[in-house]
Parts: C-alpha cells; structure tokens; sequence
C-alpha cells in the first residue's frame, strides 16, 4: 500500500472529498494546500514560506496532500509513491464549484458566497493549458510513481470501495 499520496486535478473535480475518504480509509494524515496557502482574511502567506511548508509536510514518512499547485508539482513527485489524478470533465468542475457555493470546507478557511467569476476562468483557463502539462509530466513520471487517473468521480468511488475492502 502507499504511504505518501499526493491528489491532484483540476478545482472542482472533488480532490478534497476524494482526499479525505482516503484518509479516512487509510488513516494517514492529510494536508491541503489550500489551507497552507490561503489565511483566513483571504490573503496568502508568501511563497517562500509555503515552499518551507511544504517541504516540511513533505519529510514526513506518511501523508496525503491535497491540492494542485502545479509550480511545486515536481517537489512533490520526487517525494510521493502514489498520484491519485482527478482527470474529470471541464463541465463537471465548473459544476462543482458552483454547487458548493456558500457551503463550509474542512480544506478552505473561508466560505465561499458565491462563485467568483475569475475563479471559473481561471478553471476554464487550467483545462486548456495546465492540465495538458500536467499529463505530460506525469506521463514522463511513471516509471517513477505510481500514477491512478480517474475519469469519473464513479471510478474514483470504486477504487475507493475496493480499498475499504480490501484493507
């Protein structure tokens, strides 16, 4: 079994949900980027201070982290096991992201009223030019890591339940 996961996909494919059944299953601590980045008055610390951050989360022998960052997706490939990407539809996201609007996360230190229009761009925006990127990355990381990509939040579920089982 893995022992150093990172969850990766586009905003709105559900990494965070994912993120925590696998904690829940697993029992190894999960960390979100979202909440090392962001403060609670919606400014972000600087990036030097998430890099020492993360690199600290990164030491530990066990952990799950959540979140996409993809200027530290190579920090964290060279020291996890196990990629769980979240490769689901752009409609979906969008979807998601604003079907959760004004609810409260566990992996956000604030509550998002509504959704803002730059963050659907910036979704829109990461579908056409990061993800492409990001596959190819991890295409060249196989070797390396073991990559699962789900394609639908019903594959990740399965896995998810022959998991459960199985442990």
């Amino acid at each position: 079994m893995f022992r150093r996961a990172i969850v990766i996909g586009s905003s709105g494919a559900g990494k965070s949900t994912f993120a925590r059944k696998l904690r829940d299953i697993t029992g190894l601590p999960l960390y979100y980027l979202d909440m090392l980045w962001h403060k609670s008055d919606r400014t972000n610390i600087t990036r030097e201070e998430f890099d020492i951050r993360l690199a600290e989360i990164l030491q530990q022998e066990r952990f799950i982290i959540d979140g996409n960052y993809y200027r530290t997706l190579e920090m964290r490939l060279a020291r996890c096991d196990t990629v769980f990407f979240l490769n689901y539809p752009l409609e979906l996201c969008l979807e998601s992201v604003i079907g959760r609007a004004g609810q409260k996360r566990e992996d956000m230190p604030w509550i998002e009223e509504t959704p803002d229009p730059e963050f659907l761009q910036w979704i829109r925006d990461f579908h056409a030019a990061t993800l492409p990127e990001m596959i190819e990355v991890l295409e060249s990381r196989k070797d390396k890591v073991n990559v699962i990509t789900f394609y639908s939040r019903e594959e990740a579920d399965a896995y998810l339940a022959a998991l459960k089982e199985n442990l």
